[in-house]
């Protein structure tokens, strides 16, 4: 609503957060800020705007309310058909930003772009550009999060690549549906195949492997082990990220420092463009030489490395157990960072090279055309520190992992891009691929054996779940799984329970033979058995069972009218009586008929 920015330091500490927190505070109060600002978009008649998305408020159907503007604001918005076809050669787009300078000026600045129309596929698959119809999608599934779940926000991301992917290699068949272009019927299996087998366009090669990014950000990703207010600043920086930024932030650039190149860290001799800088050769005002990038897999780990990973906003320095003690010694100033407090650990930025090398990298990734420059905040994570390590491998997007919709390995996701959609992802018991390799399998020489590598994507469990319901156990109430009910005529496996303590509790009639009864929650009535979910009521071998009373209480005992004789035989809607239970093996046998602590009742005077 404030067009404003969010910014978390969780655990904050001055020596780790302040220089970042200093940086981020003086950026927002100095650079050049728009105030009491509307944004008004418009487009060619027959296009209309049906989303938009960003910080703001909406005032009006193509009107944004902006209290702050700044060069860091980002919006976006859907541009879709309104009428059935365009006449015109191209469709302008034009936005109109009036605000207030800080000097106390009235200004508006208007930017108008004109989009070329062509009705085949081919031409406006080719004008597709990856990166940033990635940072679109992002804002979309956002939306589609906050209003549903992420499931379905999830699902539209895999939905749109599987999509882009399918018409681009179908190419130019015309078909329409009311006047509308449509990709052709997939009821013909030679077809499928044959789309199989062609390969993705050049420009969208790289969405299949962002759209896996996507799914497993800290914005989508599933589970439990996310705090919700890293996922809030996830969704909220993410909803304003320009396309450049989004990329890193979407699927992060690892560097590998202990092999680095004599150049690296070090500015660029060489004559650059600007395919070096989009390519993440150089970084920085001063073209500094990055170091080789690495694909997000643990395989690519080795426990003799040193590895830095820079998604934007967070940087992470991952050390192996057995790093080279010369460059643990020019980096922190020890030899070795076993056993050694984490918290007492500063990383050096001046005195050898390698230090200095590793600083100007670490200065360049945040250097940008504003010149308020962001500091860094790096975070050292040891080999083996789960609690760190297990935020270090969310950004292994390759590597498979354990909520829904993150099974999926990198070759497992193209292999269904490619088929069009067909089958689904990896089932949950399937081992990830990294999972049982040790850091050194890639990427390095291999290191000494060591312990079992790090767990995939904050996975603690990579086989199949340990088996369940061995003995009896009291079941959870109203799960609404299906399933099939699990035998109700056997007796439980778990030990019986203790008999004949004391004056029995009334039994109700439904209640199960053998079966002892759990309790119910509560608000009332009996959680049903695990799997399918089943009515409050008991099981009855001589009959069907009786139905559950209103509320889900179970029915009272029968009552014995007075002046006859309780009925043996089947009952009106043919339903018999229960009979009474069995003596308990070892206990003295249950009463013949409920009697409520007391003797049985007089003969009461007959009514006829």
């Amino acid at each position: 609503i404030t067009a404003g920015t969010l910014h978390t330091y969780p655990g904050f500490t001055h020596e780790a957060d302040g220089p970042r927190f200093e940086s981020e505070l003086c950026r927002a109060l100095t650079q050049r800020t728009g105030f009491e600002a509307v944004m008004r978009i418009r487009c060619t008649r027959g296009m209309r705007i049906s989303n938009f998305y960003g910080n703001f408020f909406v005032r009006g159907t193509d009107l944004l309310a902006l209290p702050n503007c700044t060069s860091d604001s980002v919006f976006a918005f859907d541009l879709v058909h309104d009428e059935a076809n365009v006449t015109s050669s191209v469709v302008t787009v034009q936005s109109a930003l009036l605000y207030t300078s800080s000097e106390g000026e009235r200004r508006i600045r208007v930017v108008t772009q004109a989009i070329p129309v062509s009705s085949l596929v081919s031409e406006v698959i080719g004008g597709v550009d990856a990166d940033t119809v990635t940072s679109l999608l992002s804002k979309q599934a956002l939306d589609i999060g906050l209003k549903t779940n992420l499931d379905n926000a999830r699902n539209k991301l895999q939905q749109a690549c599987v999509e882009l992917v399918r018409a681009s290699k179908e190419g130019d068949k015309p078909r329409t549906v009311s006047g509308y272009a449509a990709p052709p019927p997939m009821q013909q299996h030679q077809p499928q195949q044959e789309n199989e087998s062609k390969p993705i366009p050049a420009n969208l090669r790289l969405l299949p492997l962002y759209t896996l990014a996507l799914m497993k950000n800290v914005a989508f990703r599933g589970g439990t082990d996310i705090h919700p207010d890293e996922r809030v600043h996830a969704m909220h920086r993410l909803t304003g990220m320009w396309v450049a930024d989004s990329k890193h932030f979407v699927y992060p650039r690892m560097f590998s420092l202990h092999d680095m190149g004599p150049s690296a860290g070090l500015p660029s001799a060489a004559a650059l463009d600007e395919d070096d800088i989009s390519n993440d050769k150089v970084a920085g005002r001063d073209r500094i030489e990055l170091p080789r990038l690495l694909s997000l897999t643990v395989d690519r780990l080795a426990s003799n490395g040193i590895f830095l990973l820079d998604n934007g906003l967070d940087m992470f320095l991952w050390v192996g157990r057995e790093a080279d003690s010369a460059i643990l010694n020019s980096l922190f100033g020890t030899n070795s960072l076993e056993g050694v407090e984490m918290s007492q650990i500063k990383l050096q930025t001046s005195g050898n090279d390698f230090a200095s090398r590793l600083q100007a990298i670490v200065s360049a990734l945040r250097e940008d055309n504003t010149p308020q420059t962001l500091t860094a905040k790096v975070t050292i994570v040891r080999e083996g520190d789960h609690g760190l390590e297990s935020r270090f491998f969310w950004h292994m997007i390759e590597d498979s992992a354990s909520f829904n919709g993150g099974t999926f390995s990198y070759n497992d996701f193209v292999q269904f891009v490619n088929s069009g959609g067909q089958g689904g992802p990896p089932g949950p018991s399937r081992g990830p691929p990294g999972a049982p390799n040790m850091p050194g399998q890639g990427g390095g020489p291999p290191g000494p054996p060591g312990p079992p590598g790090p767990p995939q994507m904050g996975q603690g469990h990579q086989g199949p779940p340990p088996p369940m319901n061995q003995g009896y156990q009291q079941p959870p109430a109203n799960r609404g799984q299906p399933g099939p009910p699990p035998p109700m005529s056997r007796s439980h496996q778990g030990p019986p329970p203790p008999m004949n303590q004391g004056p029995p509790p009334p039994m109700a009639p439904q209640q199960m033979q053998g079966t002892p009864m759990p309790p119910g929650p509560s608000s009332g009535g009996m959680p049903p058995m695990p799997g399918r979910p089943v009515p409050n009521q008991g099981f009855n071998p001589q009959g069907p069972p009786q139905p559950p009373m209103s509320g889900g209480m179970a029915p009272p005992p029968p009552q014995q009218q007075y002046g006859l004789q309780p009925p043996s035989g089947p009952l009106a809607g043919g339903v018999r009586s229960m009979p009474p239970p069995p003596p308990a093996p070892g206990g003295m046998p249950p009463p013949p008929a409920p009697q409520y602590g007391r003797g049985p009742p007089p003969p009461p005077p007959q009514y006829r």
